[in-house]
C-alpha cells in the first residue's frame, strides 16, 4: 500500500529508532524477562505513547494509521516493547480520551499521554476471559465511594502501570447490565498486583494479577455512567484489535526479513538456499500473507480516523494478522534449520511472541464470531 509521505517519513523515523535502539535491547529483554523502562522513557520524548490523542491532552495530535504503523515497526524487532507500546497506547489511554470527563482528562489522560505514568486496562478475570459477561469482581456503592473486591488476571502492564482501567459489577447475575468502568491509581489502599505470570513469550512484558480487597474507589473515578462498562471494554477492544493486528504484523515481518537475510546468505549441499524451489515457495507465500494482513490493519485503521463503522474490519485485522503471523513465525523457523530453534537468530522468538496475538483482546474464534455477526446480523 502507498501511502502519503507524511506516513512514510513517520515510519522511517520509528524505524531507525527500532533498530538502532530497540533491537539492540531485544534478546536481553526476552531473556531477562526485564521490563523495557529505559525504552519506555524514549518513546515517551518522542511522542509515541498516545499519537492519535489531541495535543491539549498531551497527545501527538496525529491520527491511528500513524499509532498502527508505530505498533508495527517497534515489534518488527521486539514484541515486548511492542505490547507494551500497544497496551498503553489503546488500553491505558484510550478509554479515558473517549470516555472520561474533562477533569479524569486532565487528571489520568495527560500524564499518561506524555508517558509520565503507565496505563494499563484490567478485564480478564480467572474465570472471566472471552464471556466478559461473567465478571465476578464487585464494585458496591458505599456513599461517595465504590467497595471494590476481586481478582483481575493476564494484565498487561499490571503491575507496573500507575493508571489502570477496570471493569467491575454491582450483581455478577446481571451480567452485561451491571458492569461499569472505573480508574484506579497505583497505591490506592486495598489494591495490589498479584502474581507475575511466567510466560512463553513476550517476556519482557510484565503480566500480572490485580488483587482488589475492600478497595474504596471515589465517585470521581466511575469512567462513564453506572452500567455503561460493557460500552466502554467494546469501544476499547475494537481498537485494540487494531494494534494486536499491527503488532502481529510487525512480529511477522521481522520473522519474514529474517528468513529473507538468511537465503540471501546461506546455502546447502553447495547450492544456495535462495535457488531452491521450496524456499521460493515459502517466501512467497509469506510475503503476500504479510502484505494482506497489512492491508487490513490499515484499513481498519483509516476507517477508524474517517469516523466510519470498524468493528467488522478491526477484528478481521487482528484474525488475519494473527494467523499469518504465526504461520510466517513457524515457517521463519523451518527456512533456518536447526539454527532457527536456537538463540542465534530471532525467529524462535518471534514464534513465542507471536502466539499471544491469536489470544489476546479476543481469541481468533472470538474474532471470528464477531465478523460473521456483522456479516449476518445477529
Amino acid at each position: 500500500m502507498i501511502l502519503d509521505q507524511q506516513y512514510e517519513e513517520f515510519r522511517e523515523k520509528v524505524r531507525e529508532f527500532a533498530a538502532n535502539q530497540v533491537c539492540p535491547r531485544a534478546s536481553e529483554l526476552d531473556r531477562k524477562d526485564e521490563f523495557p523502562w529505559d525504552l519506555v522513557k524514549k518513546m515517551a520524548e518522542m511522542e509515541l505513547l498516545a499519537l492519535y490523542v489531541p495535543k491539549k491532552y498531551g497527545g501527538a495530535g496525529r491520527d491511528v494509521l500513524t499509532y498502527a504503523i508505530a505498533v508495527e515497526e517497534v515489534g518488527r524487532v521486539c514484541g515486548s516493547t511492542g505490547i507494551f507500546l500497544a497496551a498503553h497506547s489503546s488500553l491505558g489511554v484510550f478509554p479515558i480520551y473517549v470516555s472520561g470527563t474533562e477533569e479524569q482528562k486532565q487528571k489520568f489522560l495527560i500524564p499518561l499521554a506524555r508517558g509520565e505514568k503507565i496505563g494499563s486496562f484490567g478485564l480478564t478475570e480467572p474465570n472471566a476471559g472471552s464471556d466478559a459477561a461473567g465478571t465476578q469482581t464487585t464494585a458496591i456503592r458505599v456513599d461517595d465511594t465504590y467497595l471494590v473486591n476481586g481478582t483481575k488476571r493476564f494484565i498487561t502492564s499490571g503491575s507496573v502501570a500507575d493508571i489502570i482501567v477496570f471493569t467491575a459489577t454491582k450483581d455478577p447475575k446481571l451480567g452485561y447490565p451491571g458492569i461499569s468502568a472505573f480508574i484506579v491509581e497505583k497505591g490506592t489502599p486495598g489494591f495490589s498486583a498479584g502474581k507475575q505470570e511466567d510466560k512463553l513469550g513476550l517476556r519482557g512484558s510484565i503480566t500480572s494479577e490485580l488483587v482488589f480487597e475492600d478497595c474504596k474507589i471515589p465517585k470521581e473515578n466511575l469512567l462513564g455512567k453506572e452500567g455503561e462498562g460493557f460500552k466502554v471494554f467494546m469501544e476499547t477492544l475494537d481498537s485494540g484489535r487494531i494494534s494486536i493486528g499491527a503488532l502481529a504484523l510487525g512480529i511477522a515481518q521481522g520473522a519474514f526479513d529474517s528468513s529473507v537475510t538468511f537465503v540471501r546468505s546461506n546455502t546447502t549441499h553447495g547450492r544456495p538456499l535462495r535457488k531452491s524451489q521450496l524456499i521460493q515457495s515459502m517466501i512467497a507465500e509469506m510475503g503476500t500473507e504479510i502484505e494482506a494482513a497489512r492491508l487490513l490493519v490499515y484499513q481498519a485503521a483509516m476507517l477508524k480516523d474517517k469516523g466510519l463503522p470498524f468493528t467488522k474490519e478491526a477484528a478481521m485485522a487482528k484474525y488475519y494478522a494473527s494467523t499469518a503471523g504465526m504461520k510466517a513465525a513457524d515457517m521463519a523457523i523451518s527456512i533456518h534449520g536447526l539454527y532457527g530453534i536456537t538463540k542465534e537468530y530471532p525467529v524462535e522468538r518471534f514464534l513465542r511472541d507471536e502466539k499471544l496475538m491469536e489470544i489476546g483482546e479476543g481469541t481468533s474464534e472470538i474474532q471470528k464470531i464477531v465478523i460473521a455477526r456483522k456479516i449476518l446480523g445477529k
